[in-house]
């Protein structure tokens, strides 16, 4: 009888230390969760989610496939597997955000960093097939507002201000043929990107 108290009650000592690491462990699950699903509902943020369909039919959009550098364009085009960003200027979210990359920046490697006027751009990647090939680019821009000194953009027919950007592409992403493709989808930072190249 005494060996099945024992028993029980090294079984229930077991139960209670995975209930306070999994206790512990909450605070950094929250943060860890994705940036994305938890703000896509949220009316303070434009949020833009392009799935892998739409690039390949964007890529077959005018593009003379006789052309060397248009046909490895569309290639890179085809390849993304997740286009994902949010935009807004609400300063608890903006730091939510800044809060998001920090924690996702320790399994990526920042590739580069701007800072200009007030504003700070950092580019992450996570490595691919070669050196010229990621997995997963992250841009993170913080500070626009101070460059655009007040002026909003219109989006949706409302003048938004923004303080902060981010995007994360997926899948096997040619880091010589992202600029063409930051600077056609007009995504803020994107231009460092063809300095790096």
């Amino acid at each position: 009888m005494k060996t099945i108290i024992n028993f029980n009650k090294e079984k229930m000592n077991k139960k209670v230390i995975v209930l306070i690491s999994a206790l512990m462990l909450l605070p950094l699950m929250g943060m860890a969760q994705n940036i994305f699903d938890k703000y896509s509902d949220n009316s303070d943020v434009t949020y833009v989610s392009i799935k892998p369909k739409m690039f390949q039919m964007i890529a077959k959009m005018g593009i003379n496939v006789e052309d060397a550098e248009a046909k490895a364009y569309m290639d890179m085009v085809k390849s993304i597997t997740s286009f994902k960003t949010i935009v807004t200027d609400n300063k608890a979210i903006s730091g939510d955000i800044q809060k998001w990359v920090r924690s996702r920046s320790s399994s990526l490697e920042e590739l580069m960093e701007v800072k200009d006027d007030g504003t700070e751009v950092k580019f992450y990647v996570k490595e691919g097939k070669d050196s010229d090939h990621v997995k997963e680019l992250l841009i993170f821009v913080n500070g626009i507002d101070k460059v655009m000194k007040g002026q909003g953009v219109e989006i949706n027919g409302e003048n938004r201000k923004i303080e902060t950007v981010v995007v994360s592409l997926t899948g096997d992403i040619n880091l010589n043929e992202i600029s063409k493709l930051t600077d056609k989808m007009n995504i803020p930072g994107g231009k460092h990107l063809e300095k790096k190249n």
